[in-house]
């Protein structure tokens, strides 16, 4: 059987845990940091990872094959 490709997108954005969990970064950090749009406590919250949701644990695990 041939090797399976990791997709590349994939292996930019989650990072596999010991316990076989997969941890994302948080979404809306990209833009309008500075202005009065986003609080503080917001863009303080957004800093910390987070795990992903177990309903797309098996799709982002065909994604990475070998991690």
């Amino acid at each position: 059987m041939p090797k399976l490709k990791t997709h590349s997108g994939a292996k930019k954005r989650f990072k596999m845990t010991k316990n076989g969990k997969i941890k994302r970064s948080r979404a809306y950090k990209r833009h309008q940091l500075g202005s009065q749009i986003k609080r503080q406590k917001q863009k303080r919250r957004l800093r910390k990872a987070t795990y992903a949701d177990v309903t797309n644990m098996k799709a982002i695990k065909l994604l990475l094959p070998y991690k």
